[in-house]
């Protein structure tokens, strides 16, 4: 779970450059290419230049809890859900036995919290640990600003 929110923190970082890109290329999309081949199409005067400004002082269009959101709602929101069911399977399973006899599956949740134990941490923390985390993750992944534009819902998006 922390590598794949390690990786979803470089991405959320990497998403922001692309989002600066993607929003030039769509800039002169929108007002170079789409009056060329379709010329009745009004175009703004001052894309040029608002297009320089942007390549002269380039800055991130979106915060980093927006990208890290968009990146959690598109992708990583199922890796963590599949972390989930494989964290939960693991502690409801039968525990190795270290003499070979037969495995016994744990039916309490008492049971569940002492396979849930890491090390000299207690299994009832781990749990709360899991639990607030998973918790911070639904929050970041369903707050969001409202889309405009091309990223609100029904628009192309890249």
């Amino acid at each position: 779970m922390l590598l794949v929110f390690l990786l979803l923190s470089i991405e959320s970082r990497r998403y922001r450059f692309f989002d600066v890109y993607r929003g030039r290329v769509r800039r002169l999309e929108r007002n170079y290419y789409g009056p060329l081949f379709s010329p009745s199409v009004e175009i703004k005067e001052d894309w040029a230049h608002a297009l320089g400004e942007d390549l002269r002082h380039p800055s991130f269009v979106i915060s980093r809890r927006e990208a890290m959101s968009r990146r959690l709602r598109r992708n990583y929101g199922w890796m963590f859900l599949i972390l989930l069911l494989a964290w939960l399977l693991k502690i409801t399973s039968a525990k190795l036995q270290p003499d070979g006899g037969p495995a016994e599956f744990p039916l309490s949740p008492a049971e569940w919290l002492r396979n849930a134990a890491v090390g000299p941490l207690p299994g009832w923390l781990i749990v709360i640990v899991v639990a607030s985390f998973y918790g911070w993750l639904l929050y970041a992944t369903l707050r969001s600003r409202q889309a405009q534009g091309e990223l609100a819902h029904g628009d192309v998006h890249v």
